[in-house]
C-alpha cells in the first residue's frame, strides 16, 4: 500500500519562508525611499542655501531682498582738458663728459680739486713741474733775439749797397745778394716766433685746466706722481650735471605720432621719481634717433632737463613720460567708474528713482585715476564708482557721501561676542561710559563663572589675572589645560 503524503503539510512548510522573504524585500524598499527622501531633503535644503548666494550676495540685490537698496558712492562727469602722455622708461646721462688728461710729460706737483667738487671752465685742476718746458721756452725766445739782431744787420748791409749801386760805385749783383738774405732772415725770425709759441703752449700745458663746467669725480692720480700724456685714465673725469641729458625709448608704432607731434613745437617731458607718481623734473624733447633698434623694435629719444637740484644722476633709471598732445573739453570720470563685461566697457549710471542702468561707454584713454569718455555718457549723468559687488541693472541704490578716505586703525581693540550672538569691539560688560553693566546678564555671568571654574579644576597654580584695568571679554578667563 503507498503512502500519499498530504498537501497541506507542504504548505504549512513552505509559507514562513515565503513571507519572510517578502518581509526583506518591503524591508529594503522602505529602507531605500527613506534613503531617497532623505538626500533629496538635504540637496533641496543645500539647493535653497545655494540660491541666494548667485541672485544677490546673501539677502541683499535682485535675489535677496530687492526692497533694499545697495549703498554705492557716486561721481559726475567733469569736462576739462586732458594731456595725452607716452610712456617709457631710460637712463640718465650726464649732458657731456670729459676725461681729462695731461698733454705733456712730468711730475703732478699740486692737485688744486676736491673730488665731488663743482669746477668752472679754466679752472686749473693740477699742476706739472714747468723746469724742463720753461727753459724751453727761454731757449725759443733767445734763438729769435739773436736772429733779430743778425736781421737789422743785414738790412744796414743791404741800405750801404744800394746805395753804392745807384752811383755805379758798387755792383747790382751784390745789393741783390744782400736783399736776398734779408728776407732769408726775416723768414727766420718768423720761424724763430713759432718756436716760441709752441713753447709758450707747451708750458702752458703743465696747468692742466678744467676744458667744461661740471663736477669732478675720484681722483685718479695722486700728487708726487709721474703723469704722461698717454695715460687713458687721466687725472679726473668731469660731468656736466646742469643741464643733464635722458636718453628713453618709445616702441616703433608711435613714432608716426611722435615726429608729427615735434613737427608742432617743442615737446615737453617728465621724469618721475622713486615712488613712480611723483614728477621730479620737466625737461624738453631735443632729438630723436634716425633708425630703429631691430634687437627691441624700439627708437630711442633724448631729453633735456634743467636738474636744479641735482635730482637726477648719471646712470640713474627712469620713468619718463612724453606729451603729444592735449585733448580739449574732454569728459572725464574716475577710472573705477568704468567697467568690463562680455560685451565692452560700460558704467552704471543713476537715473530717476535712484535706479541704476548699465550705458555703454567708449574710453579714448585712460590711466590710475581718471578716464577719458569719448561717448555714452553727459555731465549730467551720475555714475556709480563704488558699491559695484551687490549691484545689478535696474536695482535700487543710496549715494552715501565720500568724506575722505579713512583712518587707519593703528591699534584696534580686541573683539569679543556678545550675548545675542554678535561680535563687539568691546568687552561684554563693559557699557558706554567704560564701566562694569552687569544688569540683566546676572544668569549668564554665574553660569559663566562657574563654567570657568569647572574648567580651572585640576589645575595646578592660581587662575591667570584679568586684564589690565579690570575690563573682561568674553567673561572670565579660561584656565590654561
Amino acid at each position: 500500500m503507498l503512502f500519499k503524503p498530504d498537501s497541506t503539510d507542504d504548505e504549512k512548510r513552505t509559507a514562513p519562508r515565503k513571507r519572510t522573504l517578502l518581509s526583506r524585500v518591503l524591508g529594503r524598499m522602505v529602507s531605500l525611499l527613506i534613503t531617497l527622501v532623505i538626500l533629496g531633503g538635504l540637496g533641496y535644503l543645500g539647493w535653497l542655501a545655494f540660491q541666494p548666494k548667485q541672485n544677490g550676495g546673501g539677502g541683499r540685490g535682485a535675489g535677496g531682498r530687492p526692497d533694499l537698496p545697495v549703498p554705492v558712492l557716486a561721481a559726475t562727469p567733469q569736462v576739462h582738458d586732458v594731456p595725452v602722455y607716452l610712456d617709457g622708461v631710460g637712463s640718465v646721462r650726464a649732458l657731456n663728459t670729459v676725461t681729462v688728461r695731461s698733454q705733456v710729460d712730468g711730475k703732478l706737483l699740486k692737485v688744486n680739486f676736491v673730488e665731488g667738487q663743482d669746477v668752472k671752465k679754466d679752472d686749473v685742476l693740477g699742476e706739472i713741474d714747468p723746469a724742463i718746458y720753461q727753459a724751453q721756452y727761454d731757449q725759443a725766445v733767445a734763438t729769435k733775439a739773436k736772429d733779430e739782431a743778425l736781421l737789422a744787420n743785414q738790412k744796414i748791409d743791404l741800405a750801404r749797397y744800394e746805395q753804392l749801386a745807384a752811383s755805379n760805385a758798387g755792383s747790382k749783383q751784390q745789393a741783390d745778394t744782400q736783399r736776398a738774405l734779408v728776407a732769408q732772415q726775416e723768414a727766420i725770425i718768423k720761424a724763430d716766433q713759432a718756436q716760441i709759441d709752441n713753447a709758450r703752449a707747451t708750458l702752458g700745458y703743465t696747468k692742466i685746466v678744467a676744458p667744461i663746467s661740471g663736477r669732478a669725480g675720484l681722483r685718479q692720480v695722486d700728487q708726487g706722481n709721474i703723469i704722461h700724456a698717454a695715460d687713458t685714465t687721466g687725472l679726473v673725469i668731469l660731468t656736466q650735471l646742469r643741464p643733464i641729458a635722458v636718453w628713453f625709448s618709445l616702441p616703433q608704432q608711435q613714432i608716426m605720432r611722435v615726429n608729427a607731434a615735434a613737427a608742432k613745437g617743442q615737446l615737453a617731458v617728465d621724469v618721475f621719481g622713486n615712488d613712480g607718481v611723483t614728477v621730479i623734473d620737466t625737461g624738453k624733447l631735443t632729438g630723436i634717433d634716425n633708425q630703429v633698434d631691430p634687437t627691441t623694435g624700439t627708437l630711442k629719444l633724448k631729453a633735456e632737463f634743467p636738474n636744479a637740484s641735482y635730482q637726477l644722476w648719471p646712470g640713474q633709471f627712469v620713468n619718463v613720460r612724453l606729451k603729444v598732445e592735449t585733448l580739449p573739453q574732454a569728459i572725464v570720470v574716475p577710472t573705477s567708474a568704468v567697467q568690463r563685461g562680455p560685451a565692452g566697457t560700460f558704467s552704471y549710471v543713476i537715473g530717476e528713482g535712484d535706479i541704476v542702468t548699465a550705458k555703454p561707454v567708449t574710453v579714448t584713454q585712460q590711466n590710475e585715476h581718471e578716464a577719458v569718455i569719448a561717448s555714452g555718457l553727459t555731465t549730467s549723468d551720475r555714475v556709480v564708482t563704488t558699491g559695484f559687488a551687490n549691484l545689478a541693472d535696474g536695482a535700487k541704490v543710496v549715494v552715501g557721501k565720500d568724506d575722505g578716505p579713512p583712518a587707519a586703525d593703528l591699534a584696534p581693540r580686541k573683539r569679543s561676542r556678545n550675548p545675542d550672538g554678535k561680535r563687539g569691539a568691546q568687552g561684554e560688560g563693559q557699557g558706554k561710559d567704560g564701566k562694569k553693566d552687569w544688569q540683566g546678564k546676572d544668569g549668564e555671568h554665574r553660569g559663566r563663572h562657574e563654567h570657568s571654574e569647572g574648567d580651572q579644576k585640576g589645575q595646578t597654580g592660581p587662575a591667570p589675572a584679568p586684564a589690565a584695568g579690570g575690563e573682561q571679554s568674553g567673561g572670565a578667563p579660561k584656565a590654561q589645560p
